[in-house]
C-alpha cells in the first residue's frame, strides 16, 4: 500500500475529529476544507481531482441548496407548522395516532424537501406542539426520536430526497423517472418497517396529549401568498422533476428557478424576511460535502478504491439476495463510520470499477440513507437534528443512547429495504 494512502487516511480521520470536536466553534464546512487543502498541499489531491469532483457534485449541490431554500421559505411562511397542527387536531389527543401521523408527515417532507429539511424544520415544530400541549418532557422523546429516524430512512424515493441520492444519480446518469421506478418499493418498505420498529420500541412511552381545539391555526400562517401558492408549485416542481430525463435537463436547472421564485415572492410580499432564510441556510453542509469529497477522492486514488472493488467483487460473486444485503450493509457501516457524504462517493467510485454493476448503485444509496442511523456522525441530517435540539434547549440525547436505539431500530429496516431491492431486480 502506498505511503500517501496512510497519510490520506490520517488526514481524513483528523478532519472527522475536527468536525466532531468543533474547536472554537469552527464550522464543519471549514474543517472539511482545511482537510481538503492539506491533501492538495501533500499531493494526495490535485487541481484535476478538484475539477473532477466539482463536475460530479455540482448538480447535486445546487439542487440541494435550492430545495433547502424552498423548504426554509415555506417554513417561515408557516406552511409546515400549519400542517403539523392540523394533524395534531385530527389525531384528537390520541398519542399513538399522532406518533404515526408525524412519521408519515416526516416521510413526505423527506421525500420532497430532503432529509435535512425534515431535521431542520419538523423537529422544532413537533417539539413546540407537544410542549404547548403540556406533554411531559420525557414523553416527548419518542416523537423526537421518530422525527430524526424517519428523516433518513424515508429519504429514498426520489433523487432529490437526499444529497446521497443526488450524487449517485448524477454519477451514473440515472434519470428521475428511472430512479423513482426502482426505489418506490424500497421506500415503501422502509417507511412501513420504520413505523413498525419505532412503534414497537416506544409504544409503552407514548402518551396522549391535550391540544386547544379552539385555537385559530390560521394565525400560524405568516405569509398567505406564499402559503396559498406552495402546494400547486410543489406539484409543478415534481412534474418537472419527472420530465427532466425526457427533456434532458439537469435537475439543478429546475430546482433553482423555483427557489428564486419563492425568494422573490417572499421579498415582494415582505411578510417574512427572505434574506434571513438565505442567511440561515446550511451553507456549512455544502462546504463540508465538497471538502470531504476532495479528501475521499484523493484516498480512492491512493489505494482505497482497489480495496473496495475487491470487497464488492467478492460480495457480488454470490447468488440471490446476498449481494444486495451484504453490499448494502457494507455501505451502511461505511457511512456510519465515515459519514454518508464521503461514503457514497467511495461506493460510487468502486462500483464504477466493476464490470457487472447491476443495481449495486441503488444498494449503495439505501445503505448510505439508512446506515447513518447507526451513529450520530452517520449523516449531516442527524448532526443537524442534534444541533437543532441543542439550540432549542430541547431534549438532550446522548451519543450512547442514540447508538443503542439506532442499531436496534435501523438494522431490521435496512435488511427488509435491501431485500425489497432484490425483489425489484426480479420484476
Amino acid at each position: 500500500m502506498k505511503l500517501l494512502f496512510y497519510v490520506s487516511l490520517i488526514v481524513f480521520i483528523a478532519t472527522l475529529v475536527l468536525v466532531l470536536k468543533r474547536p472554537k466553534n469552527i464550522g464543519i464546512g471549514y474543517s472539511a476544507l482545511i482537510g481538503a487543502l492539506i491533501t492538495v498541499i501533500l499531493g494526495i489531491s490535485t487541481l484535476k481531482d478538484i475539477i473532477t469532483v466539482f463536475d460530479i457534485v455540482w448538480n447535486a449541490t445546487f439542487t440541494f441548496i435550492s430545495i433547502i431554500i424552498i423548504s426554509l421559505i415555506l417554513d417561515e411562511a408557516g406552511f409546515f407548522e400549519y400542517i403539523a397542527y392540523k394533524i395534531a387536531l385530527y389525531a384528537k389527543g390520541n398519542g399513538k395516532k399522532l406518533f404515526v401521523f408525524i412519521i408519515l408527515l416526516g416521510s413526505a417532507i423527506s421525500a420532497i424537501f430532503a432529509n435535512d429539511g425534515t431535521a431542520l424544520i419538523l423537529t422544532p415544530i413537533v417539539y413546540a406542539i407537544l410542549v404547548r400541549s403540556n406533554t411531559p418532557k420525557n414523553k416527548i422523546l419518542p416523537f423526537i426520536m421518530a422525527t430524526g429516524f424517519i428523516a433518513d430512512t424515508a429519504s429514498i424515493p426520489f433523487i432529490v430526497s437526499n444529497l446521497v441520492n443526488l450524487v449517485t444519480a448524477g454519477y451514473f446518469s440515472i434519470t428521475f423517472i428511472k430512479y423513482t421506478e426502482i426505489m418506490l418499493l424500497p421506500d415503501a418498505v422502509s417507511i412501513i418497517a420504520s413505523i413498525t420498529v419505532l412503534y414497537m420500541f416506544y409504544r409503552k412511552e407514548i402518551t396522549d396529549y391535550r391540544i386547544d381545539k379552539n385555537m385559530d391555526i390560521n394565525a400560524l400562517i405568516k405569509d398567505k401568498k406564499v402559503f396559498k401558492i406552495a402546494f400547486p408549485m410543489i406539484v409543478l416542481l415534481m412534474v418537472f422533476y419527472f420530465l427532466s430525463g425526457i427533456i434532458k435537463i439537469d435537475i439543478a436547472f429546475i430546482a433553482m428557478p423555483f427557489a428564486l421564485f419563492f425568494y422573490i415572492l417572499a421579498r415582494v410580499d415582505r411578510k417574512i424576511d427572505a434574506n434571513y432564510v438565505i442567511k440561515i441556510a446550511p451553507w456549512q453542509i455544502v462546504l463540508f460535502s465538497l471538502g470531504m469529497y476532495i479528501i475521499v477522492f484523493g484516498m480512492s486514488n491512493e489505494g482505497l478504491n482497489i480495496i473496495y472493488i475487491g470487497i464488492l467483487k467478492y460480495i457480488t460473486s454470490f447468488k440471490g439476495p446476498i449481494p444486495f444485503i451484504f453490499s448494502g450493509f457494507f455501505f451502511a457501516f461505511n457511512a456510519a463510520v465515515m459519514n454518508n457524504m464521503p461514503s457514497v462517493m467511495v461506493g460510487d467510485l468502486a462500483i464504477s470499477g466493476l464490470k457487472n454493476q447491476g443495481l449495486l448503485m441503488y444498494a449503495n444509496v439505501i445503505g448510505n440513507d439508512i446506515g447513518p442511523k447507526f451513529t450520530p456522525i452517520g449523516s449531516l441530517a442527524t448532526m443537524l437534528w442534534l444541533y437543532t435540539l441543542e439550540r432549542k434547549n430541547a431534549i438532550k440525547i446522548s451519543y450512547g443512547y442514540y447508538m443503542k436505539v439506532g442499531l436496534i431500530l435501523a438494522l431490521p429496516v435496512l435488511f427488509f429495504t435491501l431485500l425489497s431491492l432484490y425483489v425489484v431486480s426480479l420484476i
